[in-house]
């Protein structure tokens, strides 16, 4: 299958969090202020780029995130409400390049570029059940 015959640039995506405790720096190392953890707004950004294509998505096929370039400008706190977007800026016969970026209103908290992979969920777990308890 080759994305470019369904993912378009410019698809987009936005998504909305109040900034939890457990998303926190603090929560996952005993000390750290309690503010919005780097890999948890990765995630936000990986969601959101998943969420600006998935609707385009032919059944039984995924994308799974392959590449992170993000930088992480701003701390915000418990209780901020952020906003992540996701937009396609280029298309591959396999992977899908995005421009990524948060904002807690119109401060940026980071911004970067992410990159997924379009995978068949069948033909993956296959060739990953054959892998299984092989030494790497």
């Amino acid at each position: 299958m080759d994305a470019r015959d369904f993912i378009k640039i410019g698809m987009s995506a936005e998504r909305m969090l109040v900034v939890p405790p457990e998303r926190t720096v603090g929560h996952f190392v005993p000390g750290m202020p309690m503010v919005y953890a780097t890999p948890m707004m990765i995630l936000e950004m990986e969601m959101a780029s998943g969420d600006a294509i998935r609707a385009a998505l032919q059944p039984g096929w995924v994308t799974v995130g392959t590449e992170v370039d993000i930088r992480h400008l701003a701390a915000a706190l418990v209780g901020a409400r952020v906003r992540t977007t996701a937009k396609v800026i280029a298309v591959e016969r396999r992977v899908i390049r995005f421009e990524v970026e948060a904002f807690e209103g119109t401060r940026k908290l980071g911004e970067g570029r992410h990159a997924r992979g379009l995978i068949n969920v069948e033909s993956f777990n296959r060739r990953l059940a054959g892998t299984s308890g092989q030494a790497q």
